[in-house]
């Protein structure tokens, strides 16, 4: 398990709260969690319920209410409610297209599908 020390990227800590969610790949699942702090390469975040859904291999960190700001993470460490994510990079040789959600897999899109089937 990575701590604080471990850091690679210089962290940004906010004075202030900054609401933000966790939502599946598939769009199954959403967690609301707080931004505690952020870097280039991931962030630290504080997870409101559940964190065993952040046992996948990868989700989705938004960053906007719409969902058109988002990052895509995968888990590093937990902490009881408190997580490591590190921001999913492009490979080299890897097109940018690979790496980011297509317009039906937009986070935003399976959002509203996931409330619609509700």
């Amino acid at each position: 398990m990575l701590n604080g020390d471990n850091r690679k990227a210089n962290r940004v800590r906010f004075d202030h709260k900054h609401p933000v969610n966790l939502m599946g790949v598939d769009g199954t699942w959403r967690r609301s969690c707080v931004l505690l702090d952020v870097s280039e390469t991931g962030a630290k975040i504080e997870v409101e319920g559940s964190v065993d859904v952040l046992q996948a291999k990868e989700f989705f960190l938004l960053l906007s209410s719409t969902g058109l700001a988002f990052r895509r993470c995968e888990l590093v460490w937990i902490d009881g409610c408190n997580a490591g994510i590190r921001f999913v990079q492009i490979k080299p040789g890897q097109k940018k297209a690979d790496s980011s959600p297509n317009e039906a897999e937009r986070p935003e899109k399976k959002a509203a599908a996931s409330e619609r089937k509700r």
